[in-house]
């Protein structure tokens, strides 16, 4: 599939609509001057009725052009942000050195699965709630990569207890693949997402965290992306995102018999 393929999703209208040029352009279907050609010669028909030149769409009328209904899309926004250091995952513009301030993209877009203030690296952002949900619920096995530097040196036992389960917050972490990197430096990917969930179990086994880096989550990663800039992701990315999330849905019924 072509990289050149527009992701896109349905879009809300406004209580007072938009002029039906605009809306057949905003859908791809022509330029606002074509529109018009089309409308001027009865092609468009809203709600039944002959469209008239002018005319503004509002949420439940019904357009159709050669038969077919159309409708709004919009862009869908999906980003891969690698997250500094000292940025506060939160959409309150009031906070001293909030995300969105300093995103400063200019759509309004919110964050998939957080990095707290110390934490950088790998942060999606989209304007896609469902899909924002879908990949936020930890129930459904979503893996997520990290690269962790810790305060003393790391030995097997260290490495075994953390991928086993560790008791914090009331309950023991679900199993996870832990792999040593170097004396202070290993790599970690969850299936959960517990609040500070990986600090909290170094604390649990006596370490501290110096640094955590986020380099994945499901199939999007970090890679090169430099530090403080965000790239789109990708129609293919997308798909195969997509494709892991309707295939986890449907593990999940046949496990529970539905």
């Amino acid at each position: 599939m072509s990289q050149k393929k527009i992701l896109t999703e349905e879009k809300d209208l406004t209580d007072n609509g938009i002029r039906l040029n605009k809306y057949l352009s905003d859908s791809g279907i022509c330029s606002r001057r074509g529109a018009d050609k089309l409308i001027e010669n009865g092609k468009i028909i809203v709600n039944g009725k002959t469209a008239l030149m002018g005319q503004r769409i509002k949420k439940g009328d019904k357009v159709v052009y050669e038969g077919r209904e159309i409708k709004l899309y919009e862009k869908l926004i999906l980003l891969a942000f690698n997250k500094p250091r000292g940025i506060e995952c939160t959409t309150n513009t009031d906070t001293k050195n909030n995300l969105i301030d300093y995103l400063n993209y200019g759509r309004k877009v919110f964050y998939i699965g957080r990095l707290d203030k110390d934490s950088h690296g790998l942060l999606l952002l989209t304007n896609d709630g469902d899909l924002c949900n879908m990949i936020a619920k930890s129930v459904n096995n979503h893996e997520k990569e990290y690269i962790v530097r810790v305060n003393k040196k790391i030995d097997n036992d260290f490495i075994q207890k953390m991928s086993g389960g560790v008791q914090i917050l009331d309950t023991t972490t679900k199993k996870c693949k832990v792999k040593k990197i170097d004396d202070y430096t290993f790599n970690i990917i969850l299936t959960q997402g517990l609040n500070r969930q990986i600090r909290r179990m170094c604390e649990a086994l006596s370490y501290k965290v110096i640094d955590l880096k986020r380099i994945r989550v499901m199939n999007i990663k970090l890679s090169n992306l430099p530090e403080g800039t965000y790239r789109e992701v990708s129609s293919e990315e997308y798909d195969t995102l997509r494709k892991n999330l309707k295939n986890n849905k449907l593990g999940e019924k046949n496990e529970s018999g539905k």
